[in-house]
């Protein structure tokens, strides 16, 4: 029964998930959803700043916090090991969903392209990004990465899969597709409103900050073989001349999201 109940829980938190990461593209991109990042009426500008800074917070603190491994020795005393990155997800998945909630729009205009092909290009930079972190996560084990593969694992027997290094296509080019294809999304906007640059602002920051915490915790799993893959590989954009060094063997670790 525990098995059963682990599974059930993966999977609903991944459908909390997925209508998260949904309702995240329409939020953005100001479409099919009841509340963008500008609908509303918009209220003074020092007060909307102040809680929307508040709920990006909310989001980076949790986001970075419940990923560090230090925090995942302590927290799966509690949780159970086979939901704990389920767990991990439900949590960053009602972050969001708060910040979508209380996000105060803050409409005024910092640049808008108006209907011009330029402006076309760049909302199909913005799908492009959407869809580069969506295929990023097919590249890496997607249903590990949001946890279906571990509430599973134990209800098939077979226990949880180790994390695998790979660097398949993206990964080959830069270490962090996700983070880049978000950003790409973020800030490829045809009208770019003050509430959107601080979203985009705010939500770059963080994924610099991620980065960093991120790529401590890979060198410490991995030790050179990662630094070898850091030498050899961008951050977020390809490297254009690459040293010449001899592949490591490399068999483990994961990017992205925590």
């Amino acid at each position: 029964m525990t098995r059963v109940l682990s599974a059930l829980y993966s999977a609903c938190v991944y459908l909390f998930f997925l209508a998260t990461f949904l309702y995240a593209i329409g939020f953005v991109e100001g479409a099919f959803v009841p509340k963008s990042i500008n609908s509303g009426d918009p209220g003074p500008l020092l007060p909307s700043l102040l809680v929307n800074l508040a709920l990006l917070s909310v989001f980076a603190v949790q986001h970075s916090l419940m990923a560090r491994p230090a925090f995942k020795r302590v927290w799966t005393k509690i949780v159970p090991e086979p939901v704990e990155r389920s767990t991990f997800v439900l949590f960053a998945s009602l972050a969001l969903a708060l910040l979508f909630w209380a996000w105060r729009p803050m409409p005024q205009l910092v640049w808008n392209l108006g209907p011009t092909p330029a402006a076309d290009v760049v909302q199909g930079l913005s799908c492009a990004g959407w869809m580069m972190v969506l295929l990023s996560t097919f590249m890496i084990s997607h249903f590990h990465l949001f946890g279906l593969s571990q509430g599973f694992a134990e209800l098939n027997g077979r226990g949880q899969p180790a994390p695998q290094f790979t660097t398949p296509m993206f990964y080959r080019f830069i270490r962090h597709p996700i983070y880049a294809g978000f950003i790409i999304a973020f800030w490829a906007t045809p009208a770019m409103s003050v509430g959107h640059l601080l979203f985009a602002v705010g939500t770059t920051g963080y994924i610099l900050v991620g980065i960093w915490l991120e790529e401590r915790d890979l060198i410490a799993e991995h030790g050179v073989r990662y630094l070898h893959y850091r030498m050899r590989v961008g951050m977020l954009f390809p490297k254009l001349r690459r040293p010449q060094l001899p592949p490591p063997a490399v068999h483990g670790a994961r990017e992205g999201l925590g």
